[in-house]
């Protein structure tokens, strides 16, 4: 291996990376992937939510194997307050269809079977192998890996960073800033097991329908961020994540007591009742949206997924960004060495291109001044709107002998009450303004 010169290393074995080798390797490349975990997915017991279109422009068949739960026919949305929730409910049976559009997974199960699609088309993975470094020559150029298994080094003609959102590899070699706090959020998952009968029963879902129910509000203490509920096969992933910068500005909140404080709402205890939890884990979500993007291509790397801080927050996507961008930069690479050019930073520039022309980066810059609002004006989104919009239901819905029209003042002086009408008004603009 010390000897052997690659095309292209890859660095992680998450959909991006995956998406990036297989995508090489089906062009003809001689491709290596590094991995550390002991199989790819192995740190990832978490459910998710797999967007179709992003893997069928990769593996057009992928239905045919791959490990999938359910697919999605119902979407909830939820402001919540200590009581209840008011919402968004989306159903149609139009989801029902031969090629669905969105699916409920297992990470670690799917991973795994990517990645054994990526070795049954020809590249070399190395698990349980860490990237230390990145090797240089004179001019800087990255001609290959330092790992902490071969003190010789793996040289390839181009290294993909695939590497997740804590970007160690890009950090150490000096090709990206440190994380900052309020670009990442930290997110806790359960999976909760229950039959697939009452589940069904639960959700009203029947053969492979599933549910996923997305809240907001004073779940997180005040807290910038959200919590989710997804329904698999026998089981139902639950968790929430709150940015970092938070729990720091806290002191007292933790990961775990907010996740509690959901899974205890009464919207959502009497769904997990009786579930039995097997599994628990913790990980960094990017947050910091299109302004966290770092530098994405040099003198033989390129980035990808969640290190190139490839997530739409505001929509919940992040699987299909980062199957893109690894599908993108797969072909754009093999484009580059198939007519025998080298992978500069000026050739790789066309990945860039290729980002800015795709829903990627048009999402992203639609969705850039979010991150900013929140950090600015966050209690006021995720507790006392959340609390007025509840309240205001109640009033509305509540049928007591009072007439509706003094429900209507009742509901205006309460917001006017709580904000002030210059403070409507500005929340107003600000969320206008950052939605645009």
């Amino acid at each position: 291996m010390t000897h052997e010169h690659f095309d292209a290393i890859v660095v992680g074995a998450g959909p991006s990376g995956n998406a990036a080798a297989y995508t090489m390797a089906q062009r003809g490349l001689k491709v290596l992937q590094i991995e550390r975990g002991e199989y790819a997915g192995s740190k990832n017991v978490q459910g998710a939510i797999l967007y179709s279109d992003a893997l069928e422009k990769i593996i057009p068949d992928f239905r045919d194997e791959a490990p999938l739960e359910r697919h999605v026919i119902e979407q909830r949305i939820w402001m919540m307050d200590d009581a209840g929730h008011t919402g968004m409910h989306h159903r149609s049976d139009d989801y029902n269809e031969d090629r669905p559009n969105r699916y409920t997974i297992i990470r670690a199960q799917f991973d795994k079977w990517f990645n054994r699609c990526v070795r049954e088309i020809g590249v070399t993975v190395l698990f349980e192998t860490t990237v230390t470094s990145l090797i240089t020559d004179e001019n800087k150029r990255v001609i290959g890996v330092q790992t902490d298994r071969d003190g010789n080094g793996i040289f390839a003609d181009v290294v993909v960073l695939a590497e997740g959102v804590n970007g160690l590899v890009g950090q150490r070699s000096g090709l990206r800033r440190e994380l900052r706090p309020e670009d990442v959020a930290l997110a806790v998952k359960e999976m909760h097991f229950l039959p697939q009968e009452v589940i069904d029963a639960r959700f009203n879902l029947k053969g492979e329908e599933g549910v996923v129910i997305e809240a907001m509000g004073t779940i997180t203490d005040g807290m910038v961020g959200t919590a989710f509920l997804y329904t698999n096969r026998e089981s139902i992933s639950v968790g929430v994540g709150c940015l970092v910068s938070e729990f720091a500005k806290s002191g007292e909140a933790t990961p775990h007591g907010i996740l509690d404080r959901f899974k205890n709402h009464p919207s959502i205890k009497a769904l997990l009742e009786g579930s039995e939890i097997k599994e628990y884990a913790a990980h960094l979500i990017p947050e910091g949206g299109f302004r966290a993007v770092p530098e994405l291509v040099g003198d033989g790397w390129i980035v990808v997924g969640d290190a190139g801080h490839f997530v739409n927050a505001v929509h919940r996507e992040g699987s299909n960004l980062a199957m893109t961008t690894g599908r993108l930069a797969g072909e754009v690479v093999a484009n580059i060495l198939g007519s025998c050019m080298t992978c500069t930073r000026d050739n790789l520039q066309t990945y860039v291109r290729q980002l800015e022309d795709s829903f990627v980066m048009k999402d992203m810059k639609k969705y850039k001044n979010v991150p900013r609002m929140l950090e600015q004006g966050g209690r006021h989104i995720m507790d006392l709107y959340p609390r007025l919009l509840n309240r205001s239901a109640q009033t509305w819905f509540r049928v007591d002998g009072k007439d509706k029209k003094s429900k209507e003042s009742d509901i205006l002086r309460s917001a006017r009450q709580a904000r002030g009408l210059t403070g409507l008004l500005g929340d107003a603009f600000k969320l206008a303004r950052a939605w645009r």
